[in-house]
């Protein structure tokens, strides 16, 4: 059996243990036995005891009906993740409740009570956005310009893990990656050091990841035209997003529209299409307070 195929055979009956443990407590929390459970959901006791035990690995639709039996959903039966806390469970009801339009404003009375210090927030820059907007590039100018330290949080990623990002996935998978990406961004800000960080064009899709980032930084989204994109990817010679079979520029669209409303959490944005480098930094470092007070 290769590397691969072990660690992710492992991470498996982790999760299942993980989710046998999780049910194990519900049901107890509700003073229901495996019998009473299998008769409200309709799924075997047995079914359920082997669940329960790790070793079940059932469908997700008689998941649902236990979970449904259980008066919870399906998610947080099978988060893979410690079981929440009940206070957090209450805060997002509490939001939920919440309309829409006033989401943003909620966040930002939350992250003015509990995120880290302003004074120390402003002295870190995040750039995120599409991989070929500059941030590389952008970043490790700004930083230069400002006598601070730039950090490329993929190399630090690759430091951390031993290995090239490809090869990190292959071995670790998007979950273990994700997780030592986690791990790597709460070590940068763990100092209080002004720092300028460039992220990974893909960092933006791990909510819990992503919300540390803007918790802890003043962060920038680079914008450009996909078909700019395009051709600073296709100079960098780095084509792993493409298609190559015709539909590159569609693929490359998808991704940017998928993303752009998490991009459009950031701070603030600038649009680098038809800039030169040296003009997107005088418009980029104009726009930001300076990382050394």
């Amino acid at each position: 059996m290769s590397k691969r195929a072990h660690s992710q055979d492992a991470a498996s009956l982790a999760y299942l243990a993980r989710i046998g443990a999780r049910l194990r407590q519900m049901r107890a929390r509700r003073g229901m036995t495996q019998k009473l459970l299998a008769a409200r959901s309709g799924v075997s006791q047995r079914h359920i005891a082997l669940l329960e035990a790790g070793t079940g690995n059932i469908s997700v639709l008689l998941l649902r009906r236990i979970a449904a039996a259980l008066a919870t959903d399906l998610g947080q039966l099978a988060a893979d993740a410690p079981e929440r806390a009940p206070e957090l469970v209450m805060l997002e009801q509490t939001l939920a409740r919440v309309p829409p339009a006033e989401l943003s404003e909620a966040r930002a009375l939350l992250l003015r009570r509990f995120a880290p210090p302003a004074s120390l927030r402003q002295r870190r820059i995040a750039l995120v956005g599409l991989r070929g907007a500059g941030k590389s590039a952008l970043g490790a100018r700004l930083a230069a310009r400002r006598g601070v330290r730039f950090v490329e949080l993929d190399r630090e990623i690759e430091h951390a893990g031993h290995l090239e990002l490809r090869e990190l996935f292959e071995l670790r998978g998007q979950e273990g990656f994700r997780a030592l990406e986690h791990q790597v961004l709460q070590a940068v800000l763990a100092t209080e050091e002004p720092l300028v960080i460039a992220t990974g064009g893909s960092l933006v899709t791990e909510p819990r990841t992503y919300e540390l980032l803007l918790a802890g930084c003043v962060t920038v989204w680079l914008r450009a035209t996909p078909e700019e994109h395009m051709q600073r990817v296709l100079a960098q010679g780095d084509v792993r997003p493409l298609a190559n079979d015709g539909t590159d520029m569609d693929h490359l669209r998808a991704i940017l529209a998928s993303r752009a409303a998490l991009y459009g959490q950031a701070d603030l944005q600038l649009d680098t299409s038809g800039q030169s480098l040296d003009g997107s930094l005088d418009a980029l470092a104009a726009m930001l307070p300076d990382l050394r007070r």
